[in-house]
């Protein structure tokens, strides 16, 4: 397990509104964690967080989410494969029991736990734990080839180079309020195999993510650049689509800041 108390600071965040902590009641915390962290909250009912193992004598929250995010980019997900950033608010007066620290002498500040004291902690927790994020790690070569291959032809350099990249963002939450699914190329092409019928009334069409519903995002590839467009996966045709960007290039750029909205009417 990575311990989160040590990590740096090169990876691009998304920013974030930041929690007022001088006019609540309750303090907003994030924390990053692993799969096998996630995994424990899940089975809590997303209301309890376990003891840190036995090496770690603290439990760490940070006040700042693009400081999770940081942490989860460029420690979880290079030692794991994927990290997440969590979400969840505490009773102020609980808080005001512990003092809350500048990180690596930095901006930051944290709050740090003593394992004995998460049992406590969890009983202060208001609502449920979120999961805010989820990053990825590289996606392999022989997807793209695979997928090039099913549809044809080539998918964006610059959708290959961000799913190739250090760590990349799977799902989660925009700063505008909008949820966001990615998809990798072999999600892409189960999803083309589960609607092949409108698949086919799309052609040119890789879905490469959506709002975790019906709505999907895809690339038109019948252009260059190929247009992102929001389609919902039911249509007869590309007539209902509604750009969304101009290219994946630009998709990404907002995505990477949290400034993407989808837009259902151009």
């Amino acid at each position: 397990m990575v311990d989160v108390s040590d990590h740096d600071h090169n990876a691009t965040a998304i920013e974030a509104p930041q929690p007022d902590i001088d006019t609540s009641d309750t303090v907003t915390l994030w924390r990053p964690v692993g799969q096998a962290e996630l995994d424990l909250v899940a089975a809590s009912g997303w209301r309890a967080w376990a003891p840190p193992v036995p090496d770690q004598s603290t439990f760490c929250a940070v006040l700042d989410r693009r400081y999770a995010v940081k942490i989860s980019r460029e420690r979880i997900v290079p030692a794991e494969g994927v990290g997440y950033v969590t979400r969840f608010a505490v009773e102020r007066s609980f808080l005001e029991r512990y003092e809350s620290h500048h990180a690596d002498c930095r901006d930051e500040r944290e709050y740090l736990i003593p394992a004995a004291e998460v049992a406590d902690l969890n009983a202060h927790i208001i609502g449920a734990i979120m999961e805010d994020a989820d990053y990825r790690g590289p996606v392999g070569d022989s997807e793209f080839t695979d997928a090039e291959a099913a549809l044809g032809r080539p998918l964006p350099g610059p959708w290959r180079s961000y799913l190739q990249g250090r760590s990349w963002f799977r799902r989660g939450w925009m700063t505008t309020g909008e949820y966001v699914w990615l998809n990798t190329p072999r999600e892409m092409l189960e999803l083309h195999d589960a609607w092949a019928d409108s698949t086919r009334r799309h052609p040119g069409i890789a879905i490469i993510g959506g709002d975790g519903s019906r709505e999907q995002l895809v690339l038109d590839l019948r252009s260059d650049p190929a247009p992102v467009l929001l389609v919902d996966i039911v249509s007869d045709g590309w007539g209902s689509g509604t750009r969304q960007a101009n290219d994946v290039g630009q998709l990404i750029d907002r995505i990477e800041t949290g400034e993407f909205a989808f837009d259902f009417e151009e």
